[in-house]
């Protein structure tokens, strides 16, 4: 018989203030007894009188499980913190990837879109075998092809609108 693993999210702490409204208390890493498990609090006299640290830059996610008789498992994760020079150059980077990705997207999407528009002859497509005895085939086929082209359409309305929302490109072609 094979153990069955419960694992259930505890507590999901945000140590960075999204807004005023959502601002939250400042967070704590307290060292259990022993150096053990880590608690995380939110009360800064508590805090203080344990000597805990208080976690800056970074979201603390608090997820403990089991496993028949092994303590309940805790995982930080905190954002890495990053020169901004560095980071500015890497969030460029991924920018030039994303837009040349998208860009290559939306050249297969118009092409694929000009094919399909030209087979679909503005809604009197060629019949094909069998179609020129059965017309409902045929219409069908029209149909299908129809909403092809419509779906087609839309998916390069959505990769303009990606494109559009990148910063704009700073390198020279």
């Amino acid at each position: 018989m094979k153990p069955t693993v419960l694992l259930s999210i505890s507590v999901v702490f945000f140590a960075s203030s999204v807004s005023s409204a959502f601002a939250q208390e400042r967070i704590y890493r307290c060292v259990g007894k022993e150096g053990k498990t880590p608690e995380y609090i939110n009360n800064a006299k508590d805090a203080q009188a344990r000597g805990c640290k208080q976690i800056e830059g970074g979201n603390v996610t608090v997820v403990s499980g089991s496993l028949g008789a092994r303590p309940a498992a805790v995982r930080v994760a905190a954002a890495a913190q990053a020169s901004p020079a560095s980071s500015n150059e890497e969030q460029r980077a991924r920018d030039s990837d994303t837009r040349g990705i998208l860009e290559t997207e939306l050249r297969k999407a118009e092409a694929r879109l000009a094919e399909q528009q030209k087979e679909f002859n503005s809604g009197q497509p060629e019949k094909q075998g069998i179609e020129g005895r059965n017309y409902q085939r045929y219409l069908d086929r029209v149909a299908e092809m129809k909403e092809s082209i419509a779906r087609n359409e839309s998916d390069i309305a959505g990769l303009k609108r990606e494109i559009s929302r990148l910063p704009p490109s700073t390198t020279r072609q």
